[in-house]
């Protein structure tokens, strides 16, 4: 520890170290220690992306040696390394329970030379054992096929975080200490990382992090100055600059600058160690007066050079310090004996045939490293599901919504749902948070406030006691920003927890691609035996396109879905419950789930219900089903099947029925409905899938298939092509048409409305001949007249939107024609 002064003025990455805290915590003796310690990984980061063989350079270097692609990034290792490895220093002495998360685009080299050192690597995959064999095998598999990645991916002990799109790390940090309150989240922030917009707001996270309940995350920004090809911003502003945008975001910036080795040690340890005991000082304070405040807590300033102790300059060109730094160092070591020469000289300065023996460090040095699960790379944290405890789960079926008949009932299902919500959140005040850009209230979720509050660090105002819902203790995470939101979970769920996201569908396109990083892990997971199963990320999607009479055009897209059909069948789901109690069933389910991204779509406004809830629970343990009470075929073919998938498209497509059944109540109709996407698909490409015999038996292979779709028609098309009698399914679904619309003429505009559905299963039914040519005549005036009533009052006819089902048994009728 030492005193703080005002630090100084220069932005340059080298000379001797320069830093806010003041302090000589380390012994000479102790120094070299690090400084031994600090060469030994660096090494094994070149190690990593150069050799093959000869990985002690016990004979000359040679380029049958090296690896025969050079992939891997050095330039951000050095830094990483040197912040781990003091940090385990301040994990002895303090016993703290920490976890580091590397942010920086392909740190892998730093974490997993560090996991090697501290020996978790060779617990998880004893093949890359501490001895000179090993090392080989532990060099090879760096980006080589058959191997690992240049990420802090799944095969990386202690890792929640890859790092393969920049701009979570400081979000999934945050979201990992959320109700872990004794750990910290040591998280190195790239500088071409922090100039993303969810790194920028991230920051932010201070003002929901609860100091009695949660734990504290210890930002470090790396600041060495480029990216793959230019320089960083925040390395190219002043000291005072910089200083005031982290005190603007209520942080207490120290920073440790330069790139003389031996002070930089001193540096590095004295502010760390102040850092930490700022944080154990701020929770003592509000854990033993048990009230809640927000600090100004610490962020570490790291400045130092890219590729930190390598070459300065190759053939007069800058490397260290240098853009050049930032992946292979030297790139033409196959083609230039020189460069090969030099890059020898260069490992060998890092002295492994000393710091080596066999392989291994020796006990001193093994002695800097934290043991058993202290090891940041050990941590159960950072293996959530080791730790992760199933939900204490209220049965679902106590929050049923009464259906006496069905398709007669009005009832908000989004409202009651949050009820079970509510419940749930109150049966696991440590282990389940809601989380939403501020959308809670709007999304109907409002009865989850009785079992927890929003959370606010922020300043209060008198009015907040009006329905403002916050409390510093609060389980309800909300800002408007959905990386934020998203990033939180999924740190909450990877250190071992449970969550809810709840979201605008139109909107939570912005997280597309952190959905898209996410399945990637989960998948990963899957192949590495000693990850366990963490509790799934559950997506709500509700405010959905086919409802935005007042937000428009804006507000109506369904895309998300086509995003996550695209992703492994290994780790993803989609649901779309028709009603309230199909609702409740498949959120049950959801939350119980592991490995999966589950994305429920359901809308917030009241609805027809159409299942009681036995009904539901055996309709979505099914996926897909026929539904009798709408159906005129049993025991007969039919002339028709309509289907439907979503909440909104199954009332039209009812709607649909009963106009066709009034102008031909002869005819044989079917009603299907689709609550697992997933059962479209092929059992060959999907485990849900139908088989092609189960397929027939709902779809038939020979008759006219009309299927009302929630999103984008394309994607059924797409789930569906391989099936028997393709070519007779003609689905209708959401075709980028719209405005400020009623809902009815939303539908009419994309062509899901009762009556273009009708008028297509006339078009579609041979048999019919030319008899429907006056019911298709009725149906499309009676379309013209809604559509023109929308347009003059700027609502739809009651007699449509309060439409209910007003036929009685016809399934029945049928029976007894056939056997009379």
């Amino acid at each position: 520890m030492g005193d703080t002064k005002e630090e100084p003025k220069s932005i340059s990455a080298y000379g001797p170290a320069r830093s806010t805290v003041k302090g000589a915590p380390l012994s000479k003796d102790q120094i070299e220690k690090y400084n031994d310690f600090f060469k030994a990984s660096l090494y094994l980061s070149l190690g990593m992306i150069y050799l093959r063989e000869n990985p002690l350079l016990k004979v000359p270097l040679k380029k049958e040696h090296l690896k025969a692609r050079l992939l891997g990034h050095f330039g951000s290792a050095p830094g990483q390394i040197f912040t781990w490895m003091h940090f385990n220093r301040l994990i002895t002495k303090y016993d703290l329970d920490s976890i580091y998360i590397s942010g920086p685009g392909h740190g892998a080299p730093a974490v997993l030379s560090q996991a090697y050192l501290e020996g978790t690597y060779s617990e998880v995959y004893p093949v890359t054992s501490e001895d000179e064999e090993g090392m080989q095998k532990f060099f090879k598999q760096f980006s080589f096929p058959g191997g690992i990645g240049s990420h802090a991916t799944p095969e990386t002990p202690g890792s929640i975080h890859e790092g393969g799109e920049l701009g979570y790390s400081i979000s999934h940090a945050f979201g990992a200490v959320f109700d872990h309150p004794n750990l910290i989240a040591l998280t190195m922030v790239g500088d071409g990382e922090a100039e993303t917009g969810p790194l920028a707001t991230s920051w932010h996270s201070t003002k929901f992090l609860n100091p009695i309940t949660d734990g504290a995350v210890l930002p470090v920004l790396h600041l060495n100055g480029y990216k793959i090809n230019n320089p960083t911003v925040l390395a190219r502003i002043s000291h005072k600059e910089l200083e005031n945008l982290f005190l603007g975001y209520g942080y207490q910036p120290y920073f440790v600058e330069g790139d003389d080795v031996e002070s930089m040690h001193q540096a590095m340890a004295a502010t760390l160690e102040h850092c930490v005991v700022e944080i154990r000082k701020f929770q003592k304070q509000a854990r033993d007066s048990g009230k809640a405040f927000r600090p100004m807590w610490p962020v570490v300033i790291l400045r130092t050079p890219k590729g930190w102790t390598g070459p300065r300059k190759i053939d007069d060109k800058y490397l260290e310090g240098f853009w050049r730094a930032h992946q292979v160092p030297i790139t033409d070591v196959h083609t230039n004996p020189e460069h090969l020469k030099l890059l020898e000289k260069w490992m060998r300065s890092y002295e492994p045939e000393r710091l080596f023996v066999n392989g291994k460090i020796g006990p001193e040095l093994k002695a800097l490293c934290p043991t058993g699960n202290a090891r940041m790379s050990a941590n159960p944290v950072g293996n959530g599901g080791i730790i992760r405890k199933p939900l204490k789960m209220p049965d679902f079926r106590n929050y049923a919504i009464h259906v006496e008949k069905s398709a007669s009932t009005m009832d908000a299902s989004m409202s009651n749902m949050a009820l079970f919500l509510r419940d749930i959140m109150a049966q696991n005040p440590t282990n389940f948070r809601l989380f939403g850009p501020d959308e809670t209230e709007s999304n109907k979720l409002a009865n989850v406030y009785r079992a927890g509050k929003k959370a606010w660090m922020g300043e209060y105002f008198e009015e907040d006691e009006d329905g403002g819902n916050l409390a510093m203790e609060g389980r309800v995470m909300e800002i408007l920003s959905e990386h934020t939101c998203e990033g939180w979970l999924e740190g909450y769920i990877l250190s071992g927890r449970h969550g809810l996201l709840n979201s605008y569908e139109p909107f939570i396109h912005v997280i597309d691609s952190m959905v898209n990083q996410h399945c990637k892990w989960l998948e990963k997971c899957l192949e590495v035996e000693w990850r366990a199963r963490v509790a799934s990320l559950n997506i709500l999607l509700t405010a959905v396109v086919w409802r935005q009479d007042h937000n428009g055009f804006t507000h109506q897209d369904p895309g998300f879905l086509d995003v996550v059909a695209n992703k492994s069948p290994d780790v993803v789901r989609i649901y779309l419950p028709p009603d309230g109690n199909c609702l409740l069933s498949c959120m049950d389910h959801c939350l119980r789930s592991t490995n999966y991204v589950n994305v429920i779509v359901a809308d917030k406004q009241e609805h027809l219900q159409y299942l009681t809830m036995d009904e539901a629970v055996i309709h979505c343990t099914k996926g897909i089903g026929i539904w009798p009470q709408f159906c005129t075929d049993a025991g007969e073919e039919p002339d028709l099947v309509m289907a439907a998938c979503g909440d909104i498209p199954t009332h039209e497509a009812l709607a649909a029925v009963d106009l066709l059944l009034q102008h031909f109540p002869e005819l044989k109709i079917r009603f299907v409905n689709v609550v697992d996407l997933f059962k479209l698909i092929s059992h060959v490409d999907h485990s849900h899938g139908l088989t092609d015999e189960e397929w027939i038996s709902i779809f038939t292979n020979d008759k006219p298939i009309i299927f009302n779709f929630h999103s984008y028609p394309w994607l059924v098309h797409r789930l569906t092509y391989k099936r028997p009698g393709s070519h007779n399914l003609h689905v209708r679904g959401y075709k980028e048409k719209g405005n400020i619309d009623t809902p009815l003429e939303l539908a009419i505009r994309n062509q899901t409305d009762r009556f273009s559905l009708a008028m297509d299963a006339i078009d579609r039914m041979p048999n019919l001949h030319n008899r429907g040519s006056a019911a298709r005549e009725v149906l499309l005036n009676d379309q013209i007249k809604a559509r023109n009533e929308a347009f003059e009052t700027g609502i739809d006819p009651p007699f449509l939107n309060q439409w209910k089902w007003p036929h009685t048994g016809l399934w029945k009728q049928t029976v007894t024609k056939l056997t009379s």
